[in-house]
């Protein structure tokens, strides 16, 4: 298994966290995003959308996070499953997953506020207005989907883990690295600081991660 990753993106982050859950030994290939390395020919034959992460396994590459991740699932049933009990139960997972790496992610992302700055000239301070908006949009929703919901358990979903966990700790981190405020969204801090008591989620730490 070979990933190729940057330390501090949030995609790559998701799939590092979930290979140490299911207990998958594999090789990192780091891509340096902010030295372009994700835009050379070697990686968009990997990827031609030349993001990261990029996921080799037995031959078989495959992109976007989510799906390296149920790929994982499907391909080694026989370590923790990410996505786990009854239909009603996946589609909670899924949605809360989703939430996070579909309405939240894209919008926030590197090549976004890259954009904002370098083409439509957004100032340092709009820049992190336009993240923190987005932030706030987002966990607004989550925030109360968890807390009113008595399926939210130590983490997104119970007391294990789940792809909805792997995704939520990456944004967080995020989020405090461009200083949002989190206060008013307390179950997500509480679940983000039980994910990262687990070696699992800390190993997966950007600053630990080749390039970092």
């Amino acid at each position: 298994m070979i990933l190729y990753d940057y330390c501090r993106s949030s995609a790559a982050y998701r799939v590092r966290i979930a290979l140490n859950l299911k207990g998958l030994a594999y090789e990192q290939v780091p891509v340096n995003l902010l030295q372009a390395e994700h835009r050379g020919e070697e990686h968009l034959a990997r990827n031609p959308q030349g993001l990261v992460p990029a996921f080799e396994d037995n031959g078989v590459m495959i992109n976007q996070s989510l799906a390296i991740c149920e790929y994982l699932d499907d391909a080694y049933p026989q370590t923790a499953p990410l996505v786990a009990g009854t239909p009603a139960d996946k589609a909670r997972i899924r949605g809360l997953a989703q939430l996070i790496a579909c309405d939240i992610h894209p919008v926030d992302n590197l090549r976004v506020l890259k954009y904002l700055v370098g083409e439509l000239g957004a100032s340092e301070e709009q820049k992190l207005e336009w993240y923190r908006h987005w932030i706030h949009e987002g966990f607004k929703g989550l925030e109360r989907r968890l807390a009113e919901s008595n399926q939210t358990g130590k983490f997104c979903h119970g007391d294990t883990p789940t792809l909805a966990d792997v995704c939520l700790v990456p944004q967080v981190f995020n989020a405090n690295r461009f200083e949002t405020d989190l206060s008013a969204y307390p179950t997500i801090v509480r679940i983000n600081e039980a994910c990262n008591e687990l070696k699992a989620f800390a190993d997966a730490h950007p600053n630990l991660q080749p390039g970092a």
